[in-house]
């Protein structure tokens, strides 16, 4: 306990813009996370700052629909791997149910989108009856599940020299094409059906020499009003070139 208080202390004085004050407590706050003691035993649950809006969404418009599929998928497995009781993922999914209803989510779509979750994780007890021993082997397997990025970051340092990312070459596959379009819910939320329609009317016909091209589209975004008014910092070789010399 004394190395703790004397490496708290090291922090206190070390950024005068930090205040920390250190108290003793069955539960903690750390990140999107609290932990609480129970008689012995750690119980981890979501954590939502009061100060923070509880209903805001990454994107509200203008997304492909795979973008807003994954929202709610993202936000179950995010409270899947956190909260350590049943219970309490169940009071995390009805917050994400009502988050998605108030910014206009569709409730079939939501259900879909929830069954996609347990079924995908082989988890529908959990769903259907709040089954507590299927939920702990689904917590346990999503809380050491690596991600994407660490799957990536393991292998780059399991030989760094040999493999490095960046030298890595990119394949480039003649038989797979990428077109780009301009995403609007508007007027092209359609488009990526309608593409695929004239494609293998037009173009990948039977005995074409184009039928083994496949196409996947990449939906580019438009501008919204947020991008308009969010300045970024400029480059640093532009902030360089303004310094005066001397």
């Amino acid at each position: 306990m004394d190395e703790i208080n004397i490496e708290v202390e090291k922090a206190k004085h070390k950024d005068i813009n930090i205040k920390i004050d250190p108290t003793i407590s069955k539960s903690v706050h750390y990140l999107d996370v609290t932990i609480t003691n129970e008689n012995g035993q750690l119980r981890t649950y979501m954590f939502h700052k009061p100060t923070a809006e509880p209903y805001i969404l990454p994107y509200k418009s203008d997304h492909p629909r795979h973008m807003h599929r994954n929202i709610g998928y993202a936000a179950l497995l995010r409270a899947a791997r956190i909260c350590s009781h049943v219970n309490d993922f169940d009071s995390e999914c009805v917050r994400i149910d009502l988050s998605l209803l108030l910014n206009g989510y569709p409730p079939h779509f939501i259900t879909q989108q929830v069954d996609r979750f347990f079924y995908l994780n082989n988890a529908l007890p959990v769903l259907q009856q709040l089954n507590e021993h299927v939920y702990s082997h689904l917590h346990h397997k999503l809380l050491y599940q690596p991600t994407l990025r660490e799957k990536k970051l393991q292998a780059m340092m399991e030989d760094p020299v040999k493999t490095p990312l960046v030298l890595q070459p990119k394949i480039w596959n003649k038989e797979i094409m990428y077109p780009r379009y301009i995403f609007d819910t508007s007027l092209t939320i359609n488009f990526r059906q309608d593409f695929t329609n004239w494609w293998k009317t037009y173009y990948a016909f039977s005995g074409s020499p184009l039928q083994q091209i496949k196409v996947r589209l990449i939906p580019i975004t438009g501008r919204t009003l947020e991008t308009f008014f969010i300045h970024k910092k400029p480059p640093r070789a532009m902030l360089t070139k303004m310094e005066p010399r001397s």
